[in-house]
C-alpha cells in the first residue's frame, strides 16, 4: 500500500498532521512515540513577537468536546527558530510553521522571516484579530483573506496553505479567495465560537467569555465544510475537527480533503494521531486500496 501524498508541495509518508496549539513544538508527545511516524507536524501558532495570551481560565470540558481561548501564546519566531526547529528537524517529519499576526504587515515580516528557515511549509492562521480593522477577524470575508494571503505571497517561496475560521456565512466563497490569491493549499476548519456559563457563579467559565468549541462535537460541520469547500476550489484541502480515529480521518478525505490534522484528540490520548496513522492503513486493507488518494473525494452522494 502507498500512504505517500503530496500536499501543497509538502511530501509526506502518510496524510496524518497535528493540529496547530494542541501538539505544542512535539517535544511533550516525543517522549510517547517517534514523531517520525507522522506526515507532518504543524507547529503552535507562531508570532513575530512573544506572546503571552488571555488571562486564565483558558480552558475547559463540554459535551464531546473542549472550549479554548488561549489567545496565540507563544516564545515568538526568533526563539522558535533556535530551540524549537533544531529539535523538530531531529525527525523524518515534515515541518509546517502555523504562522499568527495582528496586521498585514506583521504576516508579511514573519513570513519573511519564515522564508529563510528550514521548514517545509507556512500555514497562514487568519482567525486572529486585525487589530487594524477594528478588531475584526481577517477571515470573515473574500477580500480578507484574499488581501493578507496575497501580501504574504510575494514574500513566500515556500509551500502556503491557509486556515479558515468556520465562523462564517459561505466557507466556500472564503476558501476561493485563498485559491485566488495564489496559495497553495487551504486547512480547515478552526474552532466554532462557544461560550460555557458557570451557572452558580453565573459568570463564562472563560476569563474571556468565550472561545473555540473543538473536539468530536463540531465534526458533522467540519465534514459538511470541507465538502463545500472541496467543490468550490482546485487547491488540496487539510480537513480538520473533532477526528479521533482512522474511520474520522477516511471520512474526512472521502469528502475531499487530501490530508487531515488531529486536534482535541491529541489531549484524549497522546498516542491518538499515530492510532489513525494505522486505522487508515486498516480501511486500505479491508477495501482493498492500495493508494491513499483513491480515497480521496470518493463519497457518492445520495
Amino acid at each position: 500500500m502507498n500512504t505517500k501524498i503530496n500536499f501543497a508541495g509538502i511530501e509526506m509518508k502518510n496524510p496524518v498532521t497535528v493540529a496547530s496549539g494542541t501538539f505544542g513544538y512535539g517535544r511533550e508527545y516525543s517522549d510517547f512515540f517517534d514523531l517520525s511516524k507522522l506526515g507532518g507536524i504543524i507547529t503552535k501558532g507562531t508570532s513575530l513577537k512573544p506572546r503571552s495570551g488571555n488571562k486564565p481560565v483558558r480552558v475547559c470540558e463540554t459535551a464531546s468536546g473542549m472550549l479554548n481561548s488561549i489567545g496565540l501564546q507563544n516564545p515568538g519566531v526568533e526563539y522558535f527558530a533556535q530551540n524549537d526547529l533544531p529539535f523538530l528537524r531531529k525527525f523524518d517529519t515534515a515541518v509546517i510553521v502555523n504562522a499568527c499576526g495582528s496586521s498585514v504587515d506583521e504576516y508579511v515580516e514573519l513570513c519573511k522571516i519564515l522564508n529563510t528557515l528550514d521548514i517545509d511549509g507556512v500555514e497562514l492562521n487568519l482567525s486572529c484579530p486585525n487589530v487594524k480593522e477594528g478588531c475584526m477577524a481577517f477571515g470573515n470575508s473574500y477580500e480578507g483573506v484574499k488581501h493578507v494571503t496575497s501580501e504574504v505571497r510575494k514574500v513566500l517561496d515556500k509551500p502556503l496553505i491557509v486556515k479558515l475560521t468556520p465562523n462564517v456565512t459561505d466557507i466556500a466563497s472564503i476558501a476561493k479567495a485563498v485559491e485566488d490569491a495564489g496559495a497553495d493549499g487551504v486547512s480547515l476548519i478552526n474552532t466554532l465560537l462557544g461560550m460555557k456559563i458557570d451557572i452558580d457563579r453565573k459568570k463564562p467559565v472563560l476569563a474571556n467569555n468565550m472561545g473555540g468549541l473543538s473536539g468530536p462535537a463540531i465534526k458533522p460541520v467540519a465534514v459538511r465544510m470541507v465538502y463545500q469547500v472541496a467543490q468550490a476550489v482546485n487547491i488540496p484541502i487539510l480537513g480538520m475537527g473533532g477526528i479521533v480515529n482512522g474511520d474520522d480521518a477516511v471520512e474526512f478525505m472521502l469528502a475531499g480533503a487530501s490530508a487531515i490534522s488531529i486536534g482535541a484528540g491529541n489531549f484524549i490520548d497522546p498516542y491518538t494521531s499515530v492510532n489513525t496513522v494505522n486505522g487508515i492503513e486498516n480501511y486500505m486493507k479491508k477495501h482493498n486500496i492500495e493508494d491513499v488518494k483513491e480515497i480521496i473525494g470518493k463519497v457518492e452522494l445520495n
